[in-house]
């Protein structure tokens, strides 16, 4: 699957988004290299990650959000001052270290309490 930043087509977009529903993984644009992305409620799909990059599954991964609302959905914690900072540097290459919501598998923080948030400019 190849995707052009500046003009996304539609169809390919969709397609990845099958992709992370289905647990798969799709590699994913930021402003300063290509990652791998999958589903933050998907232990498996984050297992695949590990997996592939042959990272050890007790580094933690960064959680990359399309918007504050996805960041609140798997954060605990986010409160006024992540509003300013979000509405400052997002989308752009700041991160938020938050607690990770329930809803997170641990595998995803390499088993700690908190979460790394991003909301990439791509």
């Amino acid at each position: 699957m190849n995707i052009r930043i500046e003009s996304p087509r539609e169809e390919i977009l969709s397609e990845a988004v099958a992709i992370l529903h289905s647990g798969g993984v799709v590699g994913i644009p930021t402003e300063t290299v290509y990652g791998l992305g999958a589903s933050t409620t998907d232990p498996d799909a984050i297992r695949s990650i590990y997996r592939i990059k042959g990272r050890p599954s007790d580094n933690p991964l960064i959680a990359h959000v399309s918007d504050t609302d996805a960041a609140r959905s798997i954060a605990d914690g986010w409160d006024e001052r992540c509003d300013r900072l979000a509405e400052a540097f997002w989308p752009g290459p700041l991160t938020l270290v938050l607690g990770r919501s329930d809803g997170v598998p641990a595998i995803a923080s390499g088993g700690r309490g908190t979460i790394a948030i991003r909301c990439p400019r791509h």
